[in-house]
């Protein structure tokens, strides 16, 4: 399986970094564009939708937590706590299950595409 997904630890920081650049990822977002011309699926969107998906269905992995979206990734990042590395395990449990049951995402784009803030 194409590793898409992977938790950074370097001396204080934590980081989750999801590297959007892998085909699968690519495919999926290519499909996700196709419902919602706004979701480009570039790291901007996968932040703008990881953030609406996490407030609503895991709101604990939003707290402490920062973002750096670029082109080809979307990293979030923690200082490094015990609370922080299970909040961080959390997400890429998350990404991981939402990219391996990618209808899921279609499904929330196509339904709820229209509230969230692609354009943060």
């Amino acid at each position: 399986m194409e590793k898409y997904v992977s938790i950074v630890k370097i001396e204080d920081n934590l980081s989750v970094c999801l590297n959007i650049s892998t085909e699968k990822l690519i495919a999926i977002g290519e499909k996700m564009n196709e419902m919602n011309e706004d979701a480009y699926m570039h790291g901007y969107n996968w932040e703008a939708f990881l953030n609406y998906y996490l407030a609503k269905h895991a709101p604990d992995v939003l707290e402490g937590m920062g973002s750096d979206p670029e082109a080809g990734m979307y990293v979030a990042y923690y200082t490094l706590s015990p609370e922080t590395e299970a909040r961080a395990e959390k997400l890429v449990q998350i990404i991981t299950n939402l990219i391996e049951n990618e209808e899921q995402l279609y499904q929330i784009v196509k339904n709820e595409g229209n509230q969230i803030d692609w354009d943060n």
